[in-house]
């Protein structure tokens, strides 16, 4: 890929966001209904390739119940407020009202209580008592801590997710921390692990025996990372170097697949369909689930980087109301803001460029056309 000059002593390699590329049809066209979502991870087939991002604004026990009977699947922050609090809705009420000029700092108080094991343990129990797929998340640092808890629990996926997450964490503060490759292979279940935003840090994640891979880093509605840190990941780009690495990847393990799933920039269903067209298998989605009537951030969203105590890199942000959780998956949609039907927008958006599944979809001809409407 060609490079750009910032000045004589930086060159700079051009990458794009969802918003940059387009996708062409080329081929003949089909029904919609004739058009499969279904993606499969490990043991588990979900009828959609949606999972809702473990942020407290868009996944409870409840909605992960409901995003599970939805066809996709919900995970549930494990260091969030359900696991913090026994009764956690005054506290998300609180946080609903709070006053913008004092809300970073009276969340970082709120996320400041402790953990509780046995919340861990019952919030997970209300989920499988529901028949549906079990998934709950820790950051990298907590996962030495809380994972034994966790797998006792009995989730059916563990999601490790960070701003961004490497194969070997070193420190020269920490005698112990968290390997990778030694910490999934003795697990049971699937790990799906991330962000990584290139192709080698990808490559590296791979390799310690995740099932999954999260690309991403700092582009959610929520985040503030680009601005604190300086640090951003066009995910057009992003999706599609993780992607090459899965194939390489592929090649080297003899046939081991590793899925490839967008986690942020997904603010539309625009969006979710040009993170598949660049080779997602699945989407992680936050803002757009946070919009639903269900949600338990009532129409405010905010991620765990917004309650850092030393440096926070997100903010709680109004997302408001589009619709109940199912409306906002499978429709109809009353709006054309790309906020709901999600799903139906995705089997259309195959469909009118012909093809038939996921995996075939993921080798759409796109342009790079970026985005000049409005309504976003």
């Amino acid at each position: 890929m060609s490079d750009i000059e910032i000045g004589r002593a930086k060159r700079a390699r051009r990458a794009y966001a969802f918003d940059d590329v387009a996708i062409v049809p080329s081929r003949r066209t089909r029904d919609p209904e004739d058009v499969s979502v279904s993606w499969s991870i490990d043991a588990y087939t979900f009828a959609t390739p949606v999972i809702a991002a473990p942020m407290d604004s868009v996944v409870s026990p409840r909605t992960a119940i409901e995003i599970g009977r939805l066809g996709g699947l919900g995970v549930l922050d494990l260091e969030g407020v359900w696991t913090r609090y026994e009764d956690p809705e005054p506290v998300l009420a609180e946080i609903r009202e709070l006053e913008q000029a004092v809300a970073t700092r009276r969340l970082q108080e709120i996320y400041s209580a402790p953990v509780r094991p046995e919340l861990v343990r019952e919030r997970l129990a209300e989920i499988r008592a529901a028949g549906v797929p079990v998934a709950g998340a820790l950051s990298p640092q907590r996962t030495a801590e809380l994972h034994r808890t966790v797998i006792e629990a009995g989730v059916d996926l563990f999601v490790i997710r960070g701003t961004t997450v490497s194969a070997e964490h070193v420190s020269k503060r920490e005698e112990k921390v968290l390997n990778l490759k030694e910490f999934i292979y003795e697990l049971d279940v699937p790990v799906i692990v991330g962000g990584a935003a290139t192709y080698t840090a990808a490559l590296h994640l791979m390799r310690t025996g995740a099932a999954g891979v999260l690309v991403g880093f700092g582009g959610g509605a929520a985040s503030t990372t680009r601005r604190s840190l300086g640090i951003h990941a066009p995910m057009a780009s992003s999706v599609a170097d993780v992607a090459g690495a899965r194939r390489d990847y592929l090649d080297e393990s003899g046939g081991r697949y590793v899925h490839v799933i967008a986690d942020g920039g997904l603010g539309t269903s625009g969006d979710m369909v040009a993170a598949i067209a660049c080779g997602a298998d699945a989407v992680m989605l936050g803002s757009i689930l946070a919009r639903a009537d269900e949600a338990p951030g009532g129409g405010w969203h905010w991620g765990a980087e917004a309650t850092h105590a030393e440096l926070p890199r997100g903010t709680r942000v109004h997302v408001g109301s589009a619709g109940t959780l199912a409306e906002v998956l499978h429709g109809p949609a009353h709006s054309s803001n790309g906020h709901t039907n999600v799903v139906g927008a995705l089997r259309r958006s195959m469909a009118t460029t012909g093809y038939s599944d996921l995996k075939e979809f993921q080798r759409v001809e796109v342009v790079v056309a970026p985005y000049q409407g409005t309504g976003r």
